[in-house]
């Protein structure tokens, strides 16, 4: 049996869905795949792995690690979170086939510190990765945030303390204070399972300032609404690529523009690019998304900064 959930705005008849976004149907997505003009990528980008983490900070300071796409290690006040973990080579239910990496790590899996709690936004596999998953489990055994419909998922992974969370709900943790956000996305492991778990973002409260991670989300002016609810974000990690082409990606993913777009209206201390230069997912090239957000901030310069970090670099905030 499916789990069922009570109805709410983003809730029927078994699945989930996006208040006011207009679905593409099967044939909008053959338009697509028939006509698709891919962006270069390099077979294998160079890289070399950032040094290992400290093991703690600790106090008010952020530190500030992006691993790739939308993986980054966040540590402050003793504790570690992490984001989306995917360490693995492609990403796709088989080991053969589907969107393979073009840029390792930036850490060697080896070096992470001691992990806390992970922050899961959605169940796509850039984002929910099940291998990666098993190792953290083994060797952290962390606490996991994850949206509504997937708790059974990650407790499968043999995970034990799972907070299961809907949009605006929250979750007392530590210290902290966990946000569950809203999200504009989909979700999916088959060809059968669309929407039938909830995709989100995470606001991490902690004591020196809240941190927002995006996740995987389209624009909406409902950003306007979170903008409200936190007003005073430390950092945004904020989606910038995947996006072409946007007749057909525009409702799910962010362009480099509306990213900055969203930075504006969230007004961060700082805001951080993710999701991008790892994998080819949609029709944008390599260096698109880079190369939009330094465009968009020539022709709008934001008021406080938008950074781009090399994988594997900590950054303090």
């Amino acid at each position: 049996m499916r789990d069922q959930f009570p109805a709410t705005d983003h809730y029927a008849n078994g699945r989930f869905f996006n208040p006011g976004v207009k679905e593409h149907g099967p044939g909008d997505l053959l338009r697509w795949v028939t006509n698709r003009e891919r962006g270069a990528w390099r077979k294998g980008i160079p890289s070399v792995p950032g040094p290992k983490p400290v093991e703690r900070v600790e106090g008010p300071e952020l530190r500030v690690t992006f691993v790739g796409h939308a993986t980054v290690l966040l540590q402050s006040e003793g504790l570690n979170l992490l984001t989306d973990p995917v360490w693995s080579q492609r990403v796709s239910p088989m080991s053969w086939a589907g969107p393979k990496r073009h840029r390792q790590p930036g850490l060697r899996f080896s070096d992470l510190p001691p992990i806390d709690a992970l922050l899961l936004s959605h169940s796509h596999y850039d984002h929910f990765d099940i291998a990666t998953l098993k190792q953290i489990r083994k060797r952290h055994n962390p606490a996991v945030f994850c949206p509504l419909g997937m708790r059974k998922m990650v407790q499968r992974l043999g995970f034990g303390d799972v907070h299961e969370l809907d949009w605006g709900q929250a979750k007392k943790w530590k210290h902290m204070t966990m946000h569950c956000t809203r999200a504009q996305h989909f979700s999916a492991r088959t060809p059968f399972d669309r929407n039938r778990t909830l995709w989100c973002g995470w606001v991490a409260g902690f004591a020196g300032g809240d941190v927002y991670f995006a996740g995987d989300t389209g624009y909406g002016e409902w950003f306007r609404e979170l903008a409200a609810a936190f007003p005073a974000l430390r950092l945004a990690l904020l989606p910038i690529g995947a996006y072409r082409p946007e007749w057909f990606m525009g409702p799910i993913h962010m362009t480099p523009w509306e990213a900055l777009r969203v930075h504006g209206i969230l007004q961060p201390q700082a805001s951080v690019g993710i999701h991008y230069g790892s994998f080819s997912l949609a029709d944008d090239g390599e260096t698109e998304p880079v190369e939009g957000l330094r465009r968009a901030m020539e022709e709008a310069p934001p008021a406080t900064p938008f950074v781009l970090l090399p994988e594997g670099e900590a950054r303090r905030f």
